[in-house]
């Protein structure tokens, strides 16, 4: 025998997307469009058919549920469904009609006297549950600013130490160079001090000889030795050190050197930032290609030379694709995925509704936001041929919901491989990845989604 739950759950089942839509809309409406009691926004909120039920009967009872289900039917046009549900439901009495007309015979001011009542103490908790949930997320939130504070903190004090010890550096070798020229000009300085103190002692000599001869009375064979006056004073001079062009160059150096330090810095912080928004991300075996070959813990695929015998449901794609288990649709999120030793991958996000039956371009006009490798090192985007600097090991996906953009990024050196921006974000997105063909076996080693690694 048909329940009164099972006849409602068999008049929704046959309505429409959009005329479901607009029966819930008819029930937020109450009085307005019915002559029932209102069910909240708040409470048919992402209610599906079920739940939807549920709410009709805990508000109204059966019967009057019945009844309200009839009028909403009249008004989106489905009296069909309003016969069906009249001559199906078995009733103890003699038919719906008469059920119907037995509740509206009831006591109707007591009856919404006491719905009205439900209905508000239901406001209140649905108040007190969500201010409740409000708190949650304050503290979250600032639990969260608390440790990006920290992190903050530790990651400035290890930039400016690591500038602190380039700085020093530069000063240790300016000083250094500065010394050793000072050190080069005194041994310069001593040894023309060497070198004029040995004349001075060898024309002492030659003045003591010219006093002798002075006392000598035979002084012609030895007089006009002495008296030779030739030797000239040794040019002589100490020029000074330039210490100015060490300070300038070795200044100019670290210029330089802090100029590069930095922008390394500011790539690497850019990379930390977003990986603060890293997601524990697994692949969905319902949506593998059969020749497609996954992990027990659902982190690694590859592609094998054969297919395998698995169900073809819906979801599975018919290309050598394979989506994350996990969707988002609100927040922005991060994942990692190992590249090193494949020839060819793609890697990304795609939309819910993408095609999974035919080979389409992955490109964002059909719902793929991806970037990929193929063979001889060639990486691309769509159509745009990417130029990367250094091959990656691993690859950073973040989706950003502020900026509606996908970006890629080496994950290790913190380049920027690809960015799209303008995305349109409209439903789901769920992680995006493909190992590429087994070409004989040289593109067999798996993708591996990592764990993030957090480091500057």
């Amino acid at each position: 025998m048909t329940t009164p739950k099972e006849a409602l759950w068999q008049t929704l089942g046959n309505l429409t997307n959009d005329q479901f839509k607009n029966f819930k809309w008819f029930l937020k409406q109450g009085h307005e469009c019915t002559s029932f009691l209102a069910i909240s926004e708040a409470q048919l909120e992402g209610a599906d058919r079920p739940d939807t039920i549920d709410l009709m009967v805990q508000k109204h009872g059966y019967p009057r549920a019945l009844q309200l289900t009839t009028e909403i039917l009249e008004k989106i046009s489905r009296n069909d469904l309003v016969q069906d549900l009249t001559n199906n439901y078995p009733s103890p009495r003699k038919n719906l009609k008469e059920d119907l007309k037995n509740s509206a015979d009831l006591p109707c001011d007591d009856e919404r006297r006491k719905a009205k009542l439900s209905e508000t103490k239901a406001n209140i908790d649905l108040m007190i549950k969500e201010r409740q949930m409000k708190i949650c997320e304050i503290r979250c939130s600032a639990e969260l600013s608390r440790k990006s504070a920290k992190r903050q903190t530790a990651d400035s004090l290890r930039v400016f130490g690591a500038l602190v010890v380039s700085v020093q550096s530069c000063l240790d070798k300016l000083l250094g160079q500065i010394e050793e020229k000072q050190k080069m000009a005194q041994e310069q300085a001593e040894g023309l001090v060497q070198k004029l103190e040995q004349e001075i002692s060898e024309l002492t000599k030659r003045s003591a000889e010219v006093e002798q001869l002075c006392l000598t009375k035979d002084q012609n064979d030895f007089l006009p030795s002495l008296l030779s006056t030739d030797e000239t004073l040794t040019e002589v001079g100490l020029p000074q050190p330039s210490y100015n062009e060490n300070m300038i160059t070795t200044v100019n150096e670290l210029k330089e050197k802090l100029s590069k330090d930095m922008e390394m810095f500011l790539i690497k912080a850019e990379l930390n930032r977003v990986q603060q928004f890293a997601v524990d991300v697994t692949l969905d075996p319902d949506t593998a290609h059969p020749n497609l070959i996954l992990s027990n813990d659902r982190k690694q695929v590859h592609c094998g030379d054969r297919e395998q015998n698995l169900p073809k449901n819906p979801e599975r794609f018919v290309t050598l694709n394979a989506l994350g288990k996990q969707s988002f649709s609100s927040r922005s999120f991060y994942y990692e995925v190992q590249v090193e030793g494949k020839t060819s991958w793609d890697l990304g996000v795609a939309k819910e509704s993408i095609n999974r039956k035919e080979n389409v371009n992955v490109k964002p006009e059909n719902g793929f936001w991806a970037i990929c490798l193929r063979k001889g090192g060639m990486y691309r985007a769509s159509a745009i041929h990417l130029s990367v600097k250094i091959q990656p090991r691993k690859v950073g996906v973040f989706v950003d919901y502020e900026k509606r953009s996908v970006s890629f990024y080496n994950a290790e050196s913190a380049e920027l491989i690809h960015c799209y921006t303008d995305c349109s974000f409209s439903e789901k997105l769920y992680p995006f990845i493909s190992p590429g063909t087994y070409h004989k076996g040289q593109n067999s080693t798996p993708l591996i989604i990592c764990p993030v690694s957090y480091h500057l």
